[in-house]
């Protein structure tokens, strides 16, 4: 009871929340000027929530605001605990500012996160989603000279890709930038990136070869996802029966959630860690990895292991895993045969134009 009284009021809050902040941050671009990017030391990125998936997804921007203002430092506005070991070997990144998850039973916890953000000198703050009153009201209570609430809709009317939740906070802060006199940067958006160390990377080696034994190729599955975005255990069963056969010469192990659950009844060898780098550290060590729409799709893409993204109710457009020869597969519209042809193609290296977008 308390459980559904405590989302009561969090959905509550959040209305009030938007409602007062609903005219809160739209930038002004006619009064800036060029900033010289030495200038800019200090930056606040406002992206003030807790899950693996958006906090990996915010790590293109990192990448761009690094690579544009080298002498900075990054502090990260957030939820949760996950942003520090997320980029933890990020070079620029300084400190993550926290939100408590639930505002309301760690009052003072909160407003102290309020008067310290307002106590930081800041040269640059950005926000990276407009629709986060949080977001927007970080930016606004920030003391910082130039503040970006990431209001420009530009990147996707201009840009392909330019609806992907990675990308277009970079497209827009570049066209932010453009207003204070910066040349237009054309650069194709990074990638996602964990920043997996040597030794990080030999330890996921050692803890695949203690799961398989052996020296063939390996296959990584997550058969979980949260609400309608997790497939049936009918559908997955079905899909491993096949995928056991036709791959008989590979190694298929699954990749457990925190929760310990597995869709296949756990018929598969399996690794299970709470630690997100010893996850990722694994995946690393693998040739493909296959699962539905996930904050774990998201960390085999950030590790650079090519990534099949299993869609069903999820904006395609908007959150599929890209590069390394990473591709999502809409699975309303395309049957289980043409899943095995993408799977060949990306294990046999073919990248081809069914890898250039969505399917």
């Amino acid at each position: 009871m308390s459980m559904k009284i405590g989302k009561k009021i969090n959905t509550i809050r959040r209305s009030i929340t938007k409602y007062f902040t609903k005219n809160i941050g739209k930038s002004n671009y006619s009064d800036r000027y060029l900033v010289d990017k030495n200038e800019i030391k200090k930056v606040l990125i406002c992206r003030p929530n807790g899950r693996l998936g958006n906090l990996l997804l915010i790590s293109p921007l990192v990448q761009e605001v690094s690579e544009v203002f080298p002498n900075s430092k990054i502090d990260l506005f957030v939820k949760g605990s996950l942003a520090p070991i997320i980029f933890q070997n990020y070079s620029h990144f300084d400190k993550a500012i926290k939100l408590p998850k639930k505002p309301f039973n760690n009052l003072l916890a909160y407003f102290k996160v309020w008067f310290f953000i307002k106590k930081q000198k800041y040269d640059l703050v950005i926000n990276v989603d407009y629709g986060s009153s949080s977001g927007r009201l970080g930016t606004q209570f920030s003391n910082a000279k130039y503040k970006f609430f990431g209001d420009s809709i530009k990147a996707e009317n201009e840009k392909s890709d330019g609806s992907h939740i990675a990308k277009y906070p970079v497209y827009n802060f570049r066209n932010y930038l453009s207003t204070l006199g910066f040349q237009k940067n054309n650069k194709i958006v990074a990638p996602l990136d964990l920043k997996l160390d040597s030794s990080e990377l030999l330890a996921g080696k050692k803890a695949l070869n203690k799961i398989v034994h052996n020296e063939k190729r390996t296959i990584c599955l997550f058969t979980y996802a949260t609400g309608d975005k997790c497939f049936s255990v009918e559908w997955w069963e079905t899909f491993y029966k096949k995928l056991k056969l036709k791959y008989a010469d590979y190694n298929i192990i699954e990749i457990l959630p925190v929760e310990n659950v597995s869709q296949i009844a756990f018929l598969a060898p399996t690794f299970y860690s709470t630690n997100i780098r010893e996850i990722g550290a694994v995946i690393a060590n693998a040739d493909l990895f296959i699962g539905a729409d996930s904050g774990i799709m998201h960390l085999a893409s950030s590790v650079k292991t090519p990534t099949i993204g299993l869609f069903s109710v999820s904006d395609i457009n908007k959150y599929q895993p890209y590069d390394n020869s990473s591709v999502a597969i809409d699975t309303n519209s395309l049957m289980p045969e043409d899943y095995f042809k993408i799977i060949n193609a990306i294990l046999n290296n073919g990248k081809t134009q069914l890898f250039s977008k969505a399917v």
